[in-house]
């Protein structure tokens, strides 16, 4: 029985850890979560925020997601949108799942990630 998800893996190139460090612990406030020594040899970097754990592992012909996504449940939407217009990065809201507010952001790679705030 599955009763939560662990992590979501996402694709990123080789040698872009410091600017999804900058993207993922500067711009969304999450923590940089240290990676098992055999792990960290492959590169990439893992990512926390409370029980949510995004790993951003080395793809070597990566090909970045731009409609696969991780959806993140947010308490103040609007102070991460500021937040993250406040470093430069841009901000598509989309009004279309009842019950929330939502918009999508790129990380420095590409990805698609969603920002989600019941309403």
């Amino acid at each position: 029985m599955i009763r939560a998800i662990h992590h979501v893996q996402i694709a990123a190139p080789a040698g872009s850890e410091d600017a999804l460090r900058a993207f993922y612990v500067d711009a969304l406030d999450m923590t940089e979560v240290p990676k098992p020594p055999a792990l960290a040899a492959r590169g990439g970097a893992w990512f926390r925020s409370g029980d949510v754990e995004l790993h951003l592992g080395v793809e070597p012909e990566f090909r970045a997601a731009r409609k696969a996504h991780p959806g993140l449940l947010v308490d103040d939407l609007d102070g991460l949108v500021r937040r993250l217009e406040s470093r430069d990065v841009p901000v598509q809201w989309d009004e279309n799942l009842p019950g929330f507010r939502r918009c999508y952001v790129t990380d420095p790679n590409g990805n698609r990630i969603e920002l989600l705030e019941p309403r």
